[in-house]
């Protein structure tokens, strides 16, 4: 129920869809000829285009979140095991051509590979099922085996949870999995603005992993306070993303999936 209301409620709650609906209410109360009421729509989605289209708010959002794990040197701690978390893989476009597509976290698919490559004695995990609201027959593991095996991973060193539909499944579902000794290093790959809740979720489901954070959308310098986005569709696209996340974690942290609203190192 957890998965379906939460994709419901942001078809709904996404800050660009939210314009676009100000915008077409707007739209609609000034062709009735009711100006007042669509003074109050039009004006502050005008606002907020430029706010988070134009200005760099979204990056804003999303720095205090790729800063909050830095990614370890790893010389001295040859890992377990190395998890990726789904995301990484463009389910509706690769089940639909046949093929292996990335999506934009597909860093998190080939930082793995070459984790793997590096640490050849470390076991390789992929986690993700289907996001798919109505169930789909090809799952993100189906398509990141493929992935790994064509990038000359071998299969043997290869683990794939098929079930889980969000990062809260992703932890408990991969550690009923792997089954984690006490000593052992597991790497966590995901994307850096979503490693805060996905190692919250990991630690409440008593899952001790090293954040590996992947996928940075902020350049970690003043530029991503003061430079404009070259399109209003990036920028967009930034603030729905830190939206999502900060709601994400306020979400996991009321209903007792994490043990804190932003964890820490």
């Amino acid at each position: 129920m957890f998965f379906y209301l939460s994709k419901i409620f942001w078809m709904i709650a996404a800050p660009s869809n939210l314009i676009g609906i100000m915008l077409v209410i707007g739209a609609y109360l000034l062709v009735r000829g009711k100006l007042r009421a669509a003074k109050w729509l039009l004006v502050p989605a005008a606002l907020f285009y430029f706010l988070f289209g134009i200005m760099p708010l979204g990056l804003a959002l999303l720095r205090p979140l790729e800063d909050r794990f830095p990614q370890p040197a790893l010389a001295n701690t040859p890992p377990t095991g190395i998890i990726v978390l789904g995301g990484g893989v463009d389910e509706t476009l690769s089940r639909a051509r046949g093929t292996v597509e990335l999506s934009e976290a597909g860093g998190r698919m080939t930082e793995a590979v070459a984790l793997a490559r590096r640490f050849p004695k470390a076991r390789a995990v992929f986690t993700g099922g289907t996001t798919a609201l109505r169930g789909s027959d090809v799952t993100e593991s189906d398509i990141a085996r493929r992935l790994f095996l064509a990038l000359g991973l071998e299969e043997s060193r290869l683990t794939f949870e098929d079930k889980s539909r969000n990062t809260y499944e992703n932890a408990e579902f991969t550690k009923k999995l792997v089954n984690p000794k006490p000593g052992e290093t597991w790497l966590l790959v995901t994307s850096a603005y979503h490693m805060p809740r996905s190692v919250g979720i990991f630690r409440k489901s008593n899952f001790p992993v090293m954040p590996y954070p992947v996928d940075f959308t902020s350049a970690g310098n003043m530029n991503d306070f003061l430079r404009p986005s070259a399109e209003a569709s990036l920028g967009l696209k930034h603030t729905d993303r830190a939206v999502r996340e900060w709601i994400g974690l306020s979400a996991y942290y009321l209903t007792g999936k994490t043990s804190a609203f932003l964890p820490a190192p």
